[in-house]
């Protein structure tokens, strides 16, 4: 069964790429827009990793997080920051809520991402590849 990975990102261009680069890759993704989407399919999709824009439209990254970390069923799914909020108060925050990964935007290739959602997905215990 493959790895299901949710993106929640609203740039449009920048969901698109990461989504086709984790396609090729042979995950299984589905895409959320905003925040509100983004914690409907969590609770949907169940999926395995969850990659999580902060500034989005409606509800922010921060209320997503803090929202799949409050039910019980979901609280487990690693979840990977992406964000251009580089400020260590934002870093500190995202990981007091229970992200696994804070990775800032500009710093990071879809390469990289994969290599950090392989590295997660092994030290859970997950096949290293889909």
């Amino acid at each position: 069964m493959a790895v299901k990975i949710l993106v929640v990102e609203d740039d449009k261009f920048l969901r698109e790429l990461i989504t086709q680069k984790l396609d090729r890759e042979g995950y299984e993704v589905r895409e959320a827009i905003d925040g509100e989407d983004g914690v409907k399919k969590v609770e949907e999709e169940k999926p395995d990793v969850i990659l999580l824009d902060l500034i989005l439209p409606g509800i922010d990254g921060f209320e997503v997080l803090a929202k799949i970390k409050e039910n019980p069923d979901r609280k487990d799914v690693p979840v990977i920051v992406l964000s251009n909020l580089g400020q260590k108060d934002d870093i500190e925050r995202g990981l007091k809520l229970g992200a696994v990964e804070f990775l800032i935007k500009a710093h990071f290739t879809p390469g990289e991402i994969i290599e950090k959602i392989e590295k997660i997905l092994g030290e859970k215990g997950g096949s290293e590849k889909p």
